[in-house]
């Protein structure tokens, strides 16, 4: 299980990272660029902005806790994360492979 505080510090271990209220959720953004993931307290799921392909192999490890997020954003890649039944390896991958699409590293 990975805690609602650890998640925030992943997240936030990112160059240029910095979190900010998004409707219901935390989101966190590059400064000065597009978010790359969101926090849900209510359900402690994030959701993460991968490419399509990679949320395919995302999905693939645990399709019962990692899914599309249900609507268009999902068909582009934001991705469901359950916090609660996941391994930090994995939700690090997943955090690091939408942060490096953001600043240009992919």
């Amino acid at each position: 299980m990975i805690s609602k505080a650890t998640f925030f510090q992943m997240a936030l271990s990112f160059p240029g990272a910095d979190q900010k209220p998004h409707f219901d959720r935390t989101g966190f953004k590059v400064t000065g660029k597009r978010m790359f993931a969101t926090y849900l307290e209510k359900d402690h799921t994030c959701n993460i902005f991968l490419s399509p392909e990679e949320q395919k192999e995302f999905c693939s490890l645990d399709s019962d806790h990692i899914y599309p997020v249900p609507n268009k954003w999902g068909e582009r890649g934001a991705t469901t994360f359950e916090l609660s039944f996941l391994e930090k390896e994995i939700l690090q991958e997943a955090l690091l492979s939408a942060y490096e699409a953001v600043v240009g590293k992919n």
